[in-house]
């Protein structure tokens, strides 16, 4: 008889106890009562005194597969029983994973056949196609004969849009490439210079422009309306009126009352001070820039000092504001001389005069050209003519075309040929002096003509007994040549007769307009 795990059963007598225990897939495991294995014995029951019940237990299956290790350490055991079937279980599942896996050969897929036309419309009528392509939607019926196609597209009836003209850009071009005809431009032109020169209409200048309809494609389309601001004070219109165009002007109101800006200094200095009364920020950099440049006194400034700026200031009636030149520059000190300084024009180029009429003093002479000096005056080796003589001047080593300025004010007496000297350039001035410039490529001045210190003569070149690109300079003293580097020149502009006293009445009028005006 056999029992079962969960099965107990005991037998007493005098005797210590014994209990057997048998499984018959691993054999019979008999016990004592003293710890040593018992003698087999075959059912249950006594034997003699004392003698003890042997159990025997069977394990289930199940029992003895939970108790198998499927997954052995491999690195364990190596070689036992339990290690090979470790290994065998490794190799069973790659081999199982190996035959399940999916192939990589080429999948077989359907090639779509062209649609023919008929079926393209049909197909296009069952879809929603996006935006970009029309969105067109539902069956589409197709033409019958009542239907013809059309030679050409419609075009709009007018063309209207807006061009800007650009810095060096030319009003005719700019009809051009709106689409106005070579007849409509031309005529346009004629009339708009009847009224300002094209010459003086400002970059980034707006211009409306309207095409009329055409009778065909070949021909360009008729202009039918321009219209822009000519000038701050007008504004230019043309129209097309019985076939012809006609030119309307438009005069637009404009306020010049200087703009004035006083004001104390204070702690925040004089350019915050300045800006925050409303000055713009170029004009208080010229401002300083004036002062430094005329003020003996020098540019450091105080927070009682009082600063007196006038600016050239223009409103039109629409608007727009237009900021122009500084004016005037006054600066007031407690103690000390007050400072007015105007803005004068003489001849081309706008001088800084005091109140008094005497303008900046400048001493020694400006630099006649921007280079090294190659040769001084003195006795030399001519480098052509190969013997020794005097060099009455100095050189100037200059690139081909390099500008060439006046050192001071003066009027031309000569410019032209001059056998060696190539083209040459005499400037006199006052006290008997008088320079010269040789070797020129280019002259850009005429004999008679005033000019002011900084102002272009001409340019580098190589004209003459020359061995290069260079400025052969010659200061002269009642006619002969001197040592330009010996020269220590001082000019002050003045103002006398008729100049001093238009002078004086532009000041007055400037002193007497109030803070603020016009705004």
């Amino acid at each position: 008889m056999y029992l079962n795990r969960d099965q107990h059963l005991f037998s007493a007598g005098g005797g210590a106890g014994a209990l057997r225990m048998e499984d018959r897939a691993w054999g019979t495991m008999p016990y004592g009562g003293d710890g040593r294995a018992a003698k087999p014995s075959r059912g249950f029951g006594l034997k003699g005194t004392s003698a003890a019940k042997p159990i025997r237990l069977k394990l289930h299956w199940r029992d003895r597969l939970a108790t198998l290790d499927s997954a052995p350490d491999l690195a364990q055991n190596i070689f036992s029983r339990t290690w090979w079937r470790g290994v065998v279980t490794v190799v069973l599942l790659c081999g199982s994973a190996l035959g399940f896996a999916p192939g990589f050969g080429p999948l077989q897929a359907y090639a779509g056949q062209p649609m023919a036309a008929g079926d393209w419309q049909d197909a296009q009528a069952q879809i929603i196609a996006p935006l970009a392509y029309g969105g067109d939607i539902g069956a589409r019926m197709g033409p019958t004969a009542a239907v013809r196609p059309l030679a050409n597209a419609p075009e709009r009836p007018e063309l209207a849009l807006t061009a800007t003209l650009g810095q060096g850009d030319s009003l005719v071009r700019l009809l051009a490439r709106s689409g106005v005809g070579a007849e409509d431009a031309r005529a346009a032109m004629t009339l708009i210079a009847g009224a300002v020169s094209p010459s003086d209409i400002s970059p980034g200048t707006r211009i409306d422009v309207r095409l009329g309809q055409r009778t065909s494609l070949e021909d360009a389309r008729p202009l039918e309306h321009i219209a822009f601001r000519a000038r701050f004070d007008m504004r230019l219109e043309l129209e097309r009126s019985n076939g012809a165009l006609t030119l309307r002007k438009q005069p637009i109101a404009v306020d010049t009352t200087p703009l004035r800006i006083r004001g104390t200094i204070g702690e925040l200095g004089l350019y915050r001070t300045a800006r925050a009364a409303g000055a713009p920020a170029s004009a208080v950099q010229e401002y300083l820039r004036v002062l430094a440049n005329n003020n003996p006194d020098g540019t450091e400034f105080f927070a009682s000092d009082r600063f007196d700026i006038i600016l050239d200031y223009k409103r039109a009636a629409t608007g727009e504001v237009v900021v122009g030149d500084l004016l005037y520059a006054g600066l007031s000190r407690n103690g000390a001389k007050e400072v007015q300084m105007l803005r004068w024009r003489k001849g081309d180029q706008p001088v800084w005069y005091e109140a008094s009429g005497v303008g900046k003093s400048s001493s020694g002479l400006a630099a006649p050209v921007h280079g090294r000096l190659t040769s001084s005056y003195g006795m030399r080796v001519h480098p052509i003519l190969r013997f020794a003589r005097m060099h009455g001047g100095d050189d100037y080593g200059a690139p081909y075309g390099a500008p060439v300025y006046a050192v001071s004010d003066g009027v031309i007496s000569f410019a032209g040929r001059k056998g060696g000297y190539g083209n040459f350039i005499q400037l006199n001035f006052a006290g008997g002096l008088a320079s010269g410039y040789a070797h020129l490529s280019r002259i850009a001045v005429a004999p008679g003509q005033r000019v002011a210190r900084g102002q272009v003569l001409g340019y580098v070149g190589s004209t003459g007994l020359s061995t290069g690109p260079h400025l052969h300079f010659e200061m002269y003293r009642n006619g002969a040549r001197i040592n330009p580097r010996s020269i220590s020149y001082v000019q002050q502009a003045t103002l006398s007769g008729g100049d001093l006293a238009a002078f004086k009445a532009r000041l007055a009028e400037l002193k007497a307009v109030p803070a603020g005006a016009g705004r």
